[in-house]
C-alpha cells in the first residue's frame, strides 16, 4: 500500500496510505466512517479499466495518521487538496460512500475548479436533513459512546455491519470487520472515529444552511447511487438532495443496504464508468 506524507501547514506530517490501480483521468475513492481504502476492492480493478482509480485511508482511519484534534468537513477537504497536490494532480472526480460523501461534496465547494464530477454512494450530504440511524445516535452522546466502543468486540461489529446490508454475505461483512480492526479499536482509533462522528455532526447542524446553498448553486454533475432498504442513510435523503440539485442523478438499487458498491458491484461498477465517460448527467 501506497504511502504519502504531506507538507507545510497544519497538515506537515500528516502520512496517509492509499491503493491505486489502473491509468487515465483520476477518480478518487472516499470510504465512509469507520471504513478504509481496501473496502473498494470490488471496485478499483473496473474502475481501473479506464481511469486511475485511488482509494484512500481518509485521515483517522485505516493506516493513515490519526492526529489528536477536531475532525471536521473543512479539515478532510483540506487532506484531500494537499492529497491531490503532493501526487501532482489538476482535477479529480469523486466517489464517496457514507460520511466520505459529505467530505467529496464539501471539498468540491472549497475546490470548485479541481474537481471534474462527484458521485454519491449511500452518501450524507451536508445541508439536507437526514435522520441517521439510531445506532450512530446513541455513539454520538459523549461518555456513552465511549462506552460503547469498549464493547466493539468482533462479533458484535459483525452483527452491526451486518444491518447494513439487504442481504448480508458473511465473506463480505467478515471482511468488513477484520479490515483494518487493529487500527480501529486502538486507543488513537478510538478517539478518531468519535471525533469524526461528533465534528462532522456539528458541522451538519452549524453550517447546514451554508451548506446547502453552495450546493444548489454547484454547477458539477452529481450522480447519486443509493439502496432502497439502507437503513443508515435513508433514502427519502437522496431523494432531496436528487431533486435540489441541478445537474443531478439518482440511481436506485432494490435489495441494496448501505453498500451498493459491494452489494450490487457490477451494476455500479458500470454505471460509475457510465457517468466517468458521459458529459451530462440524465435524469
Amino acid at each position: 500500500m501506497p504511502e504519502l506524507r504531506l507538507r507545510g501547514g497544519d497538515l506537515d506530517g500528516l502520512t496517509l496510505h492509499y491503493l491505486t490501480e489502473g491509468s487515465g483521468p483520476p477518480v478518487l475513492l472516499l470510504h465512509g466512517l469507520g471504513g478504509f481504502a481496501a473496502s473498494w476492492r470490488h471496485n478499483l480493478p473496473a474502475l481501473g479499466r479506464q481511469a486511475t482509480a485511488i482509494a484512500l485511508d481518509l485521515p483517522g482511519f485505516g493506516l493513515s495518521s490519526k492526529p489528536p484534534g477536531p475532525y471536521r468537513l473543512a479539515f478532510f477537504a483540506r487532506t484531500i487538496d494537499g492529497f491531490r497536490m503532493a501526487l501532482g494532480l489538476d482535477r479529480v472526480t469523486l466517489v464517496g460512500h457514507s460520511l466520505g460523501g459529505a467530505v467529496a461534496a464539501a471539498y468540491a465547494l472549497a475546490c470548485p475548479t479541481r474537481v471534474e464530477r462527484l458521485a454519491l454512494l449511500g452518501a450524507v450530504v451536508p445541508g439536507f436533513d437526514c435522520r441517521i440511524s439510531w445506532v450512530y445516535r446513541l455513539l454520538a452522546v459523549r461518555g456513552l459512546g465511549e462506552l460503547l466502543g469498549g464493547l466493539l468486540w468482533p462479533g458484535l461489529l459483525r452483527a452491526a455491519l451486518a444491518r447494513c446490508f439487504a442481504r448480508p454475505e458473511a465473506a463480505e461483512v467478515d471482511f468488513l470487520v477484520r479490515g483494518g480492526y487493529a487500527a480501529r479499536v486502538s486507543p488513537g482509533g478510538r478517539a478518531a472515529f468519535f471525533s469524526t462522528l461528533r465534528s462532522v455532526r456539528a458541522d451538519l447542524v452549524a453550517e447546514g444552511e451554508r451548506y446547502r446553498r453552495d450546493l444548489v448553486s454547484l454547477a458539477l454533475p452529481v450522480l447519486l447511487i443509493h439502496g432502497v432498504q439502507d437503513r443508515v442513510i435513508p433514502p427519502a435523503h437522496a431523494e432531496t438532495v436528487a431533486a435540489d440539485l441541478p445537474n443531478a442523478a439518482v440511481r436506485w438499487l432494490q435489495e441494496c443496504g448501505h453498500f451498493p458498491q459491494i452489494e450490487h458491484r457490477e451494476i455500479v461498477n458500470g454505471w460509475l464508468a457510465e457517468f466517468l465517460l458521459s458529459r451530462a448527467v440524465s435524469r
